[in-house]
């Protein structure tokens, strides 16, 4: 993957209009939730969420203002889990506290973040977004100041 030279907030990976290392499950979790509406998959299907997940989601998940999309309770919640051979020992940790990640990205090469939606009530979930962090994805120094100076 080649470093595009633009940087990026990993708390607010980049759209797809700025381009960015982002994977976006939006269209997946529509099919999915269609496929639940129609009848072709039960609420057991998609409502299987692992303990470990809802355990994340109920202490530390950032509460999101949207309704479940299958309960419609307001109990949605979104968790970050970071993946990469250079996190070590913090391989598929849940990104806790949000001021984690970005020590994560001052310090480490590249890893990948996966943004999990997960419903507390029903057991709802489905992957977000996935995107690539740290320091191969910011700006060079002397690229940011000229942007200042401009």
């Amino acid at each position: 993957m080649a470093v595009s030279g633009r940087s990026f907030d990993p708390t607010r990976p980049p759209s797809s209009v700025t381009g960015g290392p982002v994977v976006d499950y939006s269209l997946a979790r529509r099919s999915v939730l269609s496929a639940l509406r129609r009848g072709h998959l039960g609420t057991h299907d998609v409502c299987d969420a692992h303990p470990e997940l809802l355990r994340a989601a109920k202490n530390i998940g950032e509460t999101r203002s949207t309704p479940c999309p299958v309960c419609s309770h307001e109990s949605i919640r979104w968790v970050r889990y970071v993946y990469g051979e250079e996190l070590k020992r913090n391989n598929g940790r849940v990104v806790y506290p949000a001021e984690w990640l970005r020590e994560l990205v001052a310090t480490c090469d590249h890893f990948t973040c996966y943004l999990v939606e997960v419903c507390v009530d029903c057991a709802w979930n489905h992957l977000v977004r996935a995107y690539s962090a740290g320091r191969r994805y910011q700006a060079p120094p002397a690229q940011t100041e000229r942007r200042e100076r401009g």
